[in-house]
């Protein structure tokens, strides 16, 4: 090993970057920190030694013997931990890849179903309209998995891009509910929204923040859609506004809700409630991981009560100004 290479795996901050992962996960940190751990242990155990062993010859190999135990078991756990960060960093930068490469397959393939559904390559009778509207649900669907595992793998990598614009929180919000109206029809559910209609301008990434007010309002119609008795309504409930230097966004539903012993794992990634699954709602478990990472790199929080069979209520808050 040349002496270039010995000064760069001692770099802890740029081996700690390649792996995309913080500092106290890092191995060559911990390793750092370990190797400190057995400098401290080793006088420690020297000293007293030294104090209660008479024989020298005695402390001094005691201390060796020591030490050895403590270098190899530093060892192994610093390359179990290498290990580990590299077979996380691979894992990201395939999904990453994959996510890249199916892009443009999906967009041609949406293209083609257009194309076809047109009548311009010939007439299209209705039963292969109705084939040609299946494939064209499930290339959406295919394309927002892999949207969302693109997300995912930036937000791991800590490569999420955050363009900073003063925008309307009110402009925002009406552009989300137009885009929705058809589905929230579909669903039979009734949206209510309770905020100013005048409100200072939020200097926040306006990307992260629609994304979040989409996964939040998709999760709701979701949940609440079919989810009550059919006598009643699925209801959704807005309310926003601004406390102080903060905004906040509260959305209630009287959907399916979240069994407790599922509530801890809800921003995990991947992670479904078991009642979710029992219904055979489609979703990947990735939309409130999504909410909570651009939350957390809006400098926000977000938080949530839920009841099952009676809804769920998710609040978050970030600053007007992110500087």
């Amino acid at each position: 090993m040349t002496w270039k290479e010995i000064l760069s795996e001692l770099d802890v901050l740029n081996q700690c970057k390649k792996y995309g992962i913080p500092l106290w996960q890092c191995p060559n940190f911990l390793f750092l920190v370990m190797g400190g751990i057995i400098i401290f242990s080793t006088l420690l155990s020297y000293f007293l030694g030294k104090r209660y062993i008479d024989e020298p010859e005695v402390t001094v190999l005691i201390v060796i013997l020591f030490t050895i135990i403590l270098l190899i078991l530093s060892f192994i756990i610093t390359r179990s931990f290498e290990r580990l960060a590299e077979a996380s960093r691979l894992k990201s930068e395939f999904v990453s890849i994959v996510s890249h490469q199916l892009r443009a397959p999906i967009s041609n393939m949406k293209w083609a179903l257009d194309f076809l559904m047109s009548g311009r390559s010939g007439k299209v009778e209705d039963a292969q309209l109705g084939y040609f509207q299946i494939l064209k649900q499930n290339s959406a669907r295919m394309e927002e998995l892999v949207a969302d595992l693109l997300v995912v793998s930036r937000i791991d990598q800590g490569t999420l891009p955050v363009k900073m614009s003063k925008f309307s929180f009110r402009e925002l919000l009406d552009g989300i509910i137009f885009e929705f109206d058809s589905y929230l029809k579909a669903s039979n559910v009734q949206l209510k929204i309770e905020g100013p209609k005048i409100l200072p301008r939020l200097l926040q990434n306006e990307d992260h923040i629609r994304d979040v007010i989409q996964n939040l309002l998709d999760n709701a119609i979701r949940y609440s859609a079919n989810s009550v008795e059919e006598k009643k309504r699925s209801k959704i409930q807005i309310r926003y506004g601004k406390k102080g230097n903060q905004f906040f966004f509260e959305i209630e539903d009287n959907g399916v809700g979240i069994p407790k012993e599922d509530q801890k794992h809800i921003f995990e990634k991947f992670f479904r409630s078991r009642n979710a699954l029992k219904q055979e709602t489609q979703g990947s478990g990735l939309g409130l991981y999504i909410v909570k990472s651009l939350i957390v790199l809006a400098k926000g929080r977000i938080s949530f009560k839920s009841e099952q069979d009676k809804g769920s209520t998710f609040l978050f808050t970030i600053p007007m100004s992110l500087k």
